[in-house]
């Protein structure tokens, strides 16, 4: 029976980083760079390789796993399987249908979503409305990147920023957790150009060319993205508070994109939150794309004290352009 008077809460959270670690001064070695100039322009000082053998959905499997133990809910139990990623093990099948094999939660539909570094807050937003509109009772997201796979270790501006993990949530209609109080989504393919992956679809497919061209490595315009960043996120949180029926006083937590700290702390200074109260993994982790908020929200939920009642702020932005912001409240 559908029950439409039901509210999507986060009963769990979960998050895997691989075992290698990338320090700056490993950096220093690869490319004409330096830990002062890293730390300095980014706030990295270190971020999580892959091993070889390790992909994005081993990783998402073992957030997955660890989201289900703490929401205490089955595999057989889950209706829907949400995977956010930009690079998936294969171009098709879904990496969503690998996982949903993997974890036996076979009765599932699953699908992928790609919103890149906004991937999360997009799966997020999905899962909700699945859940108020009482299709589905339990959807797991996954947000899971190997971004190692298609960084170019050659290019100083942009190897340095990323890394691999992986994060997972089960977002439920019953239990306790977050209550997803609204989510806020936005995109601008007019930007797309900024931060693309040029080739390996139907419009550049591999080729002699593109291989030797370097197009199956990410390509940014960072100056270009970071005015976009700034702005999107701040309008788009703005938004989500006030649609939450909230005040930016009211929020106890802010749990930004991890993408780079002078773009948090351009943001935060642009709201009425205390420095202590945005939560970084950046300095760990780097960007790992559609998995960075999820990871964070996981250390958050279990390096800290939350209490019931306290509101997170969580907001990202990616390639697409793509950006988003959501309020949930702990219970």
């Amino acid at each position: 029976m559908q029950n439409f008077s039901a509210k999507a809460k986060i009963r769990g959270t979960g998050s895997y980083l691989p075992d290698r670690i990338l320090t700056n001064q490993d950096l220093e070695k690869m490319v004409e760079t330096s830990d002062e100039w890293i730390v300095t322009r980014t706030g990295m000082k270190e971020r999580r390789l892959a091993s070889s053998n390790e992909f994005t959905s081993d990783m998402g499997y073992q957030a997955a796993k660890k989201a289900l133990e703490v929401s205490q809910c089955r595999a057989e139990d889950i209706d829907l399987i949400l995977f956010a990623t930009i690079t998936p093990d294969y171009a098709f099948p879904s990496t969503a249908c690998l996982i949903q094999y993997q974890l036996g939660a076979l009765k599932a539909a699953a699908f992928d979503i790609q919103a890149a570094c906004t991937g999360y807050l997009y799966a997020l937003a999905t899962a909700k409305g699945f859940i108020e509109a009482g299709i589905y009772k339990n959807v797991l997201i996954v947000a899971s990147e190997k971004l190692s796979s298609i960084v170019d270790y050659k290019d100083r501006n942009t190897c340095v920023l990323f890394g691999d993990g992986a994060s997972a949530a089960v977002v439920s209609s019953e239990g306790k957790g977050f209550v997803i109080r609204d989510v806020t989504l936005g995109a601008d393919g007019e930007q797309a150009q900024l931060l693309m992956l040029p080739a390996g679809g139907s419009r550049l497919p591999p080729t002699k060319e593109t291989v030797e061209g370097n197009l199956h490595y990410l390509r940014m315009e960072g100056k270009e993205v970071f005015k976009h960043a700034v702005r999107r996120m701040e309008a788009a949180s703005k938004e989500s508070i006030h649609k939450a029926g909230l005040q930016e006083s009211e929020i106890a937590w802010f749990v930004p994109h991890q993408a780079n700290l002078r773009i948090i702390e351009s943001l935060a200074k642009r709201f009425n939150i205390s420095p202590e109260k945005v939560f970084l993994t950046i300095h760990k982790y780097g960007n790992t794309s559609a998995s960075s908020v999820g990871i964070a929200l996981d250390e958050l939920v279990r390096e800290k004290n939350l209490h019931s009642g306290e509101n997170v702020l969580l907001t990202a932005f990616g390639a697409g352009l793509t950006w988003g912001a959501a309020v949930l409240t702990y219970e």
